[in-house]
């Protein structure tokens, strides 16, 4: 097994060479204190990072500044899979974050997660939904695997630079799960899957998959759904070709085809009829790291922002002073700040043991609009020079839709929002 950059909170580092200095640097100085000491407010809230959350998030900045921030562009440009950063991040210890030390993870909180995917996200959005996506498809069996399952799927990764995918969506079966039409037949002590799924991050490079489908038609949809464990090199899968996206473009999004495909009874995970709860269950932990994402284009669009704000002159003065110009980066500043703190409720919540999804829901939605709303006030700021790839910020618009869309619309996380506020509110 590789050596990792961490091991239970021992971390190597390096100090990222951007300075606070710098107009530049705008977004990359925060506005929590890192120098906080928490024991302070173990009776009240805090927003001070622990030493070990810092130093997370210093060794994600570092090389999102080193690595990722030079390459983003030519990434998006070619298209090609990122695999020169994955296996840079593996080695660094950047990715696979929620899995168990017991298996060769970090294990980490997943605040700490949260800290790491924004940093990534800030450099490139594209490059950090791969690195995720790996999150996405192990919670299911970090959640729901037996022994044999965990030490097998996740031990694997942590050896490794392998990806592996979350496989749920269907053409038909985005936003409606229960939707889905892909069909495992138990015969003997195996199933027989047969169906596509449609959208799948790392869907062409993945070693293995999770794979949601249906074992009972004749159960309600939520008790009719058992997941699996699919190796990706089981005969009868077929990979189409890459889908080519508004952005993130250097993400692998393909259809996932499976023929008659054999999987054996030991890679169900959890019991038959319980797939959809553990497939929802992953959002908890997930859906905030979406929005950590988020929160870091919202973050990155400010910055590009504000530094050409003050470059730019237009009668006679930077347009910074222009008040039109100045209230655009004030609510640009409010909304990468506000979503940030929400990010951060959700994956605290989850760290403590508290049910989190009416707050995961919040902090998806509230993330994903002001990543999209952020990355468009960036190119009005920008003005023509924002319409072209000379300037960071078109990509920024075209990587910020999908934060309203992947892991459930926006639209979705209003309904889910709305369902517990009827339940605590109703009579």
């Amino acid at each position: 097994m590789m050596k990792r950059a961490f091991q239970s909170g021992n971390i190597i580092r390096k100090r990222c060479t951007t300075t606070s200095a710098s107009i530049g640097s705008i977004g990359r100085v925060r506005c929590y204190s890192a120098e906080a000491d928490p024991s302070q407010y173990q009776y009240g809230p805090s927003f001070g990072l622990s030493p070990d959350q810092q130093q997370f998030q210093d060794l994600a900045r570092s090389f999102t500044a080193d690595e990722i921030i030079p390459v983003a562009a030519e990434y998006d440009r070619t298209m090609k899979y990122p695999w020169d950063i994955v296996h840079k991040a593996h080695e660094a210890g950047l990715m696979n974050l929620h899995i168990p030390e017991a298996y060769g993870g970090p294990g980490l909180p997943v605040l700490s997660c949260a800290l790491i995917s924004e940093e990534l996200a800030y450099g490139c959005s594209g490059i950090q939904t791969a690195l995720e996506a790996n999150g996405l498809a192990q919670a299911p069996v970090i959640l729901a695997g037996n022994e044999e399952q965990k030490q097998k799927y996740l031990g694997r990764m942590t050896e490794e630079p392998l990806m592996c995918a979350y496989g749920v969506s269907e053409v038909g079966a985005g936003s409606d799960v229960a939707g889905i039409k892909t069909r495992a037949t138990k015969e003997g002590d195996k199933y027989v899957l047969n169906g596509s799924k449609c959208w799948i991050t790392n869907g062409g490079v993945a070693d293995w998959y999770f794979v949601l489908a249906i074992t009972d038609p004749n159960e309600k949809p939520h008790k009719s759904m058992t997941g699996f464990i699919v190796d990706a090199k089981t005969e009868g899968i077929t990979v189409d070709p890459k889908l080519i996206n508004l952005g993130q473009r250097c993400s692998d999004t393909r259809i996932i085809n499976f023929e008659n495909v054999v999987v054996p009874s030991e890679n169900v995970l959890g019991k038959p009829g319980e797939g959809f709860k553990i497939a929802m269950g992953a959002f908890d932990i997930t859906r905030p790291l979406v929005g950590a994402g988020a929160v870091g284009i919202a973050q990155r669009a400010l910055a590009e922002a504000a530094k050409y704000a003050w470059e730019r002159k237009t009668f006679g003065r930077e347009i910074g002073k222009h008040q039109a110009v100045a209230f655009m980066l004030a609510d640009m500043a409010i909304g990468a700040e506000s979503s940030r703190n929400m990010v951060w409720k959700a994956a605290w919540m989850k760290d403590q043991g508290q049910r989190n999804t009416y707050y995961a829901s919040i902090a998806k939605a509230l993330a994903g609009h002001h990543a999209v709303s952020n990355a468009n006030l960036a190119v009005q700021i920008h003005g023509g020079a924002g319409f072209n790839t000379e300037y960071p910020v078109e990509k920024l618009y075209r990587d910020s839709k999908i934060m309203e869309i992947y892991e459930g619309t926006r639209e979705i996380q209003k309904i889910v929002i709305a369902g517990f506020i009827e339940k605590e509110y109703s009579s």
